[in-house]
């Protein structure tokens, strides 16, 4: 056991995210698993005979597509302490992301897009001046609705990015006709996979050649999918109180400026450190409103 998370090594590996897609399980199949799940040995991640995500179907029949599944599933299986943490993390805002992707019309499943974007970190930020839940560079950021500046930063604001990203998705596939072209569009920018298309005649992710980074893309998600979806399988077994659930809350609107966060949070019976937990996108220690501009903030049920 460590840190309370009880680990089988190296994992029960991927083994039936087969059998579920498959419909039907062998004893002789479920017999090795059982030995494998219980072993110390470093072992090959099986892939699934058949998948889908977005309801488009990835030929894992293909080998050159299946290394490239394999390469991601082996990465993710054995990065024990990025996949531990996604797990934990998922159910405080699995449900809720779920639901705004579905009002917006876009594939719930690209809620593994975020899961390899930030990890369920709505405060992710990479060195390269990408952040939030969806890593929003801060031009796209404002190009699809959201206020980025000194006092706010909405790519922090789970929902309001969610949204901003399923909007930037139905674009990307309305142009592209693929949702795994939109995936890749949402990696590389829309022009440059409008470009691909057009200069390989190509209209299927699986068939174009792509960059490193955009190549890996697809198959990161998909590689998610399997993971987070039967972590049993690939041999993570965490207990359902050693998840990290969605806390109760409460809204309130605000129209005017704060001279001090903290001191306004006092009142409000939180903490400064609660204050900008429940709202990471408050970059400052003020809030300067002259022009009375109606702010939701979530809080922490008062105690």
């Amino acid at each position: 056991m460590v840190n309370g998370i009880r680990r089988h090594w190296p994992l029960a590996v991927g083994f039936f995210a087969i059998g579920l897609i498959l419909g039907s399980r062998s004893d002789a199949l479920m017999e090795a698993i059982g030995r494998i799940a219980t072993t110390n040995e470093t072992v090959v991640v099986p892939l699934p005979q058949k998948l889908e995500v977005f309801g488009e179907s990835i030929p894992v029949n293909d080998a050159d597509i299946a290394e490239a599944l394999s390469r991601e599933l082996h990465a993710n299986t054995y990065w024990h302490s990025n996949t531990l943490l996604m797990l934990q993390r998922r159910p405080r805002w699995e449900a809720r992301v779920r639901g705004w992707l579905r009002e917006e019309g876009v594939p719930e499943e690209f809620i593994y897009l975020l899961a390899a974007e930030s990890g369920f970190q709505p405060t992710a930020f990479s060195p390269s001046g990408a952040a939030g839940f969806w890593q929003f560079m801060p031009a796209t950021a404002r190009e699809h609705g959201l206020r980025v500046d000194t006092q706010i930063d909405e790519r922090y604001h789970a929902e309001k990015a969610t949204r901003a990203a399923a909007r930037y998705l139905k674009n990307a596939y309305a142009k592209t006709g693929s949702w795994f072209l939109a995936a890749a569009a949402y990696n590389m920018g829309l022009t440059g996979v409008l470009r691909q298309m057009e200069r390989q005649g190509e209209r299927n992710y699986f068939r174009m050649t792509w960059n490193e980074e955009t190549g890996r893309y697809a198959f990161r998600i998909a590689a998610l999918k399997l993971l987070l979806e039967h972590p049993e399988h690939y041999g993570y077994h965490v207990r359902p109180e050693e998840l990290w659930r969605e806390e109760p809350g409460r809204r309130m609107t605000l129209d005017s400026s704060v001279a001090h966060w903290g001191r306004w949070a006092q009142r409000e019976g939180v903490s400064y450190r609660e204050l900008k937990r429940w709202n990471p996108w408050l970059r400052e220690s003020f809030f300067d409103n002259p022009d009375s501009i109606s702010v939701e903030l979530e809080l922490p049920l008062k105690r």
